[in-house]
């Protein structure tokens, strides 16, 4: 995660409203340009554009600013340029290809930045792996000088990692020793997991400050080749060529733009077109207002094409997105997120119909693997997630997935005294029993009904049909139906309940329900962000005034508390 140290006094994470919604023209870090089937991503970090002030990001190192260009420059290769087959990465510095994330940011910004900084850090390496496996954006990794912790971990998450043999390039996983952390935003699993080094040299490789080089790191399987510094770039074009070659996609393809979403802050929330925010501080809760679409599904793919960015179900899922970021990072006391919507669930289940219908179309596909990738992003929040479904909600197909990433969800029986809206329904949808994976890499009813299969098969016959409150709650699809006489109190004392617990101990007692049955390397990473990384980034070993990540570059050895516990 880090290995360039810096200016002294920075900011600690809090200055400033950190905005997620970047492009290309605003980049300071990154460049991108495209050429045919090929893409080339260069990283150039401003030593002068941090985040925050107070640090410098020299030698390639990185803070979030460098990430959210990062993610922004992902997702905009998937929607505005499908025809890319390869994605080269590479440094724009002769000497460095990254020194990982900024130690003089990590040392002194909260806990809460450090922890969901490495969170959206490796969101964003898992993007990278996501577009590989469904897009089949193949990205290949070029290294030049040292690849020192989140450096090699960008680099671990390319689907090939070619190493200039050069004598001073190199790969490298140094927290344990130079900062007592660990390369928690996916570097350990994935060097065991997806790169399958033996434990043993794994074990060499994450205790020596000074890396892997040359033959080394091929045998044991760090990176896929070494480049001769006399073929550098004539064997570039070669794997290049031979990554394009097995690219399975339709020539000529033409992306949409994304267009920036509309969206107003306000003191107490946020308003989007289709997804409203509204705080309230004192409760210490998030109520996120999802509001359906207008009108129905486009009538063909070419009206998808010119609907673009626009299209309803992908304009709400970015909305969702940055609502989600924004409450992570700029609103770290919101206890619980309060999940509600609005609008005709019949429309939402025909662009569902329309999207599953038209999956091998590209933009249909990337806009429900979209889906999938921001409800993952629902799941890995630490915070309490409540839905509530209430008279004249839309919680049907992929919106009713926000009642099963739910921690709770209440759903009212009838209607409230003197509503003349629909009562409340749930309806279930092709899209709940497939395409939606959690981090587990199963659904979110397979997660929920692990020990009743035969609940899960009964939700599978009622899919489309608008389920009323005791018949959802009769399959499990609610934790709760309450009449109207129990509906407020029952809620106000929950969340009363919820906002009074410790929020280290919510987080840990969320993040182990929330994700049972089998075990992935993607949730592998984020448990162990959650409990180890979570827990280390507070160690005074750490982080301490004698700890390491302050001692860095200072000339002083860090004081550490040898009990081993």
């Amino acid at each position: 995660m880090a290995l360039a140290a810096e200016a002294t006094n920075p900011g600690d994470g809090k200055a400033r409203r950190v905005d997620f919604q970047t492009d290309p023209s605003r980049y300071r870090h990154w460049k991108l340009k495209t050429e045919g089937e090929v893409a080339t991503l260069v990283m150039d970090v401003d030593e002068k554009g941090g985040l925050f002030d107070g640090y410098e990001l020299k030698l390639n190192s990185y803070d979030l600013g460098v990430d959210i260009e990062l993610a922004d420059a992902v997702q905009r290769l998937r929607f505005e340029h499908p025809q890319v087959a390869v994605v080269l990465v590479r440094s724009g510095k002769d000497r460095v290809f990254c020194a990982g994330a900024n130690i003089r940011m990590l040392a002194s910004s909260s806990h809460a930045h450090k922890v969901n900084f490495c969170k959206f850090t490796n969101e964003t390496r898992n993007s990278i792996e996501d577009a590989s496996e469904v897009a089949d954006q193949k990205y290949i990794c070029v290294i030049t000088g040292p690849a020192a912790g989140g450096g090699y971990e960008l680099a671990l998450a390319a689907d090939h990692i070619m190493l200039v043999d050069d004598g001073s390039s190199s790969v490298a996983l140094p927290e344990v020793p130079l900062l007592a952390v660990l390369p928690g935003t996916g570097g350990l699993t994935r060097v065991t997991d997806k790169r399958k080094v033996r434990r043993d040299r794994a074990d060499f490789f994450c205790s020596i400050e000074e890396g892997v080089k040359g033959k080394r790191a091929v045998e044991w399987r760090l990176v896929d080749e070494i480049l001769p510094r006399s073929r550098v770039e004539e064997t570039i074009a070669e794997r290049i060529r031979e990554f394009a070659s097995r690219a399975k996609r339709s020539a000529g393809l033409k992306g949409i733009t994304l267009t920036p979403l509309k969206r107003e802050f306000t003191p107490d929330g946020v308003r989007y077109s289709s997804v409203a925010v509204e705080l309230d501080r004192t409760e210490r809760t998030a109520t996120i207002t999802i509001h359906g679409p207008d009108g129905g599904a486009p009538a063909d793919a070419s009206a998808l094409v010119a609907a673009g960015a626009d299209y309803w179900p992908l304009r709400v899922s970015r909305e969702l997105d940055d609502a989600i970021l924004h409450l992570r990072l700029n609103e770290p006391e919101t206890a619980a997120i309060v999940f509600k919507s609005v609008g005709d669930p019949r429309l939402v289940i025909a662009h569902d119909d329309f999207l599953q219908k038209n999956a091998a179309f590209w933009l249909a596909r990337e806009i429900l693997h979209n889906w999938k990738r921001v409800l993952k992003r629902v799941d890995l929040t630490a915070k309490t997630i409540v839905t509530l479904i209430e008279p004249g909600s839309c919680f049907a197909g992929t919106l009713s997935e926000i009642v099963f990433a739910a921690d709770r969800s209440y759903m009212l029986i009838g209607q409230f005294s003197g509503d003349n809206r629909p009562p409340a329904t749930l309806t279930l949808h092709g899209v709940n029993f497939g395409p939606y994976p959690m981090s587990n890499g199963i659904t979110r009813l397979e997660s929920r009904f692990l020990g009743e299969p035969r609940s899960l098969e009964e939700a599978k016959k009622a899919a489309g049909e608008p389920l009323d409150a005791e018949r959802a709650d009769e399959i499990g699809l609610v934790t709760f139906a309450l009449d109207d006489i129990d509906w407020e109190d029952e809620i106000r004392v929950f969340l009363e309940e919820r906002t009074s617990f410790s929020p280290d101990a919510l987080t840990g007692m969320e993040a182990n329900l929330r994700f049972g049955g089998p075990e992935t390397m993607e949730s592998k990473i984020f448990a162990r962000l959650t409990a180890w990384q979570n827990w280390i980034f507070q160690r005074p070993n750490a982080v301490g005034p004698e700890g390491a990540l302050g001692r860095y570059g200072t000339g002083q050895k860090p004081n550490f508390d040898m009990k081993r516990t």
